[in-house]
């Protein structure tokens, strides 16, 4: 293991609009162990891949690890098809994720919602276990000037009654109100992924819908304790991945936050017009990555029709909180849902 100490005597970087990054020191371990083990045994270190958000919130002060620990020296880029399964690896991009031809031709929704993210540039660079973890992109968060309980727990939270158009109206508490950013994430929940976590020589598997946890704890974001290291992503074939469409709403066609996205896959039978099973899942609107369940309950065995997706679309945002600014998530949410699921009823 190769490790790096920098700034040891006191000095610090300016960076940012006039802010000071911390001393830190770095790793960049080659085994898995090595990795966990130093994480574990430091309670301040970080992991760093792409570093398109890590090395962000550093710069800006939010972020201050006293130890950065660079994962690009282990074998997780991989991404290996077997039978009616694929691993992905942690380290696989996303631009190398979307451009795979079995994630094109057996989870189009997932190819779909990793094109929608960021940049060109910013896909080359960003991995798809970062993209998982990535910090909301809450202006609060990132002002040091007002309190943020995912910053300071018990500090409070500016956006409950600031200005709140970008936030969340799903998932949200009296704590917290910031929108979880993934687009990749809001497809691979839908698809019922499942992401390798490895800790102290041993691997678990956590089905990604119980991987992010609610804002109860504001600075908590994941069920992950220190030392944790996600390893891959196991995504399996269901009757609902081909049939499938990533729906994207933001101000701007590219390098734009969502304002509301929509992940949906529909099964339907042998004639075309009656919908077996759906899978559907919604982005950009939520504390998490959220599921709407009672939606696909709605469309089982239902009619293949607009007026269906529209009681679907009805019962996947009954749940909504608006606030002072954001109430019109919830209409194009809607929206971009019918859209999703006509879209994906369309396809072979």
């Amino acid at each position: 293991m190769r490790r790096v100490s920098q700034h040891r005597h006191g000095h610090q970087t300016r960076c940012g609009a006039g802010l000071a990054m911390k001393d830190f020191a770095y790793a960049a371990p080659t085994s898995l162990e090595q990795a966990s083990r130093l994480a574990a045994s430091r309670p301040d270190a970080m992991f760093v891949a792409g570093g398109t958000t890590v090395v962000d919130l550093m710069k800006e002060g939010v972020l201050a690890p006293n130890l950065l620990i660079d994962l690009n020296r282990l074998p997780l880029r991989d991404t290996v098809v077997s039978g009616g399964s694929i691993v992905v690896g942690t380290l696989v991009t996303m631009s190398a994720l979307a451009r795979h031809p079995a994630i094109r031709s057996r989870f189009p929704m997932l190819a779909e919602a990793l094109l929608a993210g960021a940049s060109g540039q910013l896909r080359n660079m960003a991995t798809v276990g970062g993209n998982l973890l990535q910090r909301t992109r809450c202006p609060y968060l990132r002002d040091l000037s007002v309190p943020c309980n995912k910053r300071v727990p018990g500090s409070g939270c500016q956006a409950i009654g600031g200005i709140d158009r970008f936030h969340a109206v799903l998932g949200t508490t009296d704590r917290c109100i910031a929108v979880y950013p993934s687009d990749a994430a809001t497809a691979l929940t839908a698809l019922d992924a499942v992401v390798v976590v490895h800790r102290n020589g041993r691997s678990r598997r956590v089905p990604l819908t119980e991987l992010h946890l609610a804002p109860a704890v504001a600075a908590r974001e994941t069920i992950l304790e220190q030392g944790d290291v996600i390893t891959g992503i196991v995504l399996r074939d269901v009757p609902e991945a081909r049939r499938a469409s990533y729906v994207k709403v933001r101000d701007r066609a590219t390098y734009a936050f969502g304002l509301a996205s929509a992940a949906a896959g529909l099964d339907l039978d042998d004639d075309g017009r009656t919908i077996r099973s759906a899978r559907i899942a919604l982005g950009n609107i939520a504390t998490r990555p959220w599921r709407a369940t009672a939606a696909e309950a709605v469309l089982a065995g239902a009619q293949a029709t607009r007026s269906a997706y529209e009681d679907a679309a009805e019962a996947a945002l009954a749940g909504a909180v608006a606030g002072r600014r954001n109430g019109y998530k919830i209409g194009l949410a809607k929206g971009a849902l019918v859209r999703a699921l006509e879209t994906a009823a369309s396809r072979p």
